[in-house]
């Protein structure tokens, strides 16, 4: 007869201690936001449509841009800067735009004074709107940032001259973000808006169309340039009018 071991008691099981895994990472969102015209349109539903022409209406009183060397000048554009913190846009004094060599390569370097925005186009209630409205849509973190600096720009290309955007080529602007928001476009073809990653990968190519049509983007994180202008088939001029607001720490 075969002898068996005692039954040995259940005894308790002990758990085994598992590695500490981090919490993933919060992905970093997608550098830029392509908007549609309904995102402006509807911020700017509860404003008079006599105020918005008057809006619209200013890049029809651009100055030419003096620092284009060129026979006839092609591009107009004002300029402001403003501090923007709670919600409220303060202008500030009137002063030269400057960039970097290293961002721009055709003007960088130098102090350009543009022509200042117009009072009622700084201190209106549409520039205001349109300034908080593309703070919310910001494609980052906003700690910081408390200035922003307005560009009006107009691009003309006739049949003999095509019009380049501001400023020409792929870039960066030297700011934290900018947003790009079509005004009007008439008898053009071309401007194709074309972003890129920091190894010039393209992640973004668009023509902005309708009015008030936007681009946001990380100017950190994205290289951006727009293609020339040219007049539409069976015109002979062409306009582009562009709203640029950068947003950065002042």
């Amino acid at each position: 007869m075969s002898s068996r071991p005692p039954h040995a008691p259940d005894q308790p099981a002990t758990a085994s201690r598992l590695p500490d895994v981090p919490e993933p990472a919060t992905p970093e969102p997608p550098p830029f936001v392509h908007l549609g015209p309904g995102t402006l349109t509807s911020a700017l539903a509860g404003i008079a449509p006599e105020r918005l022409g008057e809006f619209t209406g200013s890049w029809h009183d651009l100055p030419a841009d003096t620092h284009l060397n060129t026979a006839s000048p092609y591009r107009f554009r004002r300029y402001g800067t403003f501090r923007f913190t709670g919600g409220h846009l303060a202008p500030l004094p009137h002063g030269v735009f400057f960039q970097d060599r290293s961002v721009n390569k055709v003007h960088g370097g130098v102090p350009r004074l543009f022509a200042p925005l117009r009072e009622d186009v700084a201190r209106g209630e549409v520039l205001r709107t349109l300034v908080r409205t593309l703070w919310d849509h910001l494609p980052g973190p906003r700690a910081g940032i408390d200035t922003c600096g307005v560009h009006q720009i107009r691009v003309t290309a006739t049949a003999g001259a095509e019009g380049h955007p501001a400023p020409e080529g792929v870039h960066q602007d030297g700011h934290c973000y900018v947003a790009q928001v079509l005004i009007r476009r008439q008898d053009v073809r071309g401007a194709e808006s074309c972003l890129y990653d920091l190894r010039e990968q393209p992640v973004h190519r668009a023509v902005l169309t309708r009015p008030l049509e936007t681009v946001v983007l990380d100017d950190r994180r994205v290289l951006h340039g727009v293609s020339p202008i040219r007049p539409a088939p069976g015109t002979d001029f062409g306009t582009r009018d562009m709203l640029l607001v950068d947003f950065f720490t002042g």
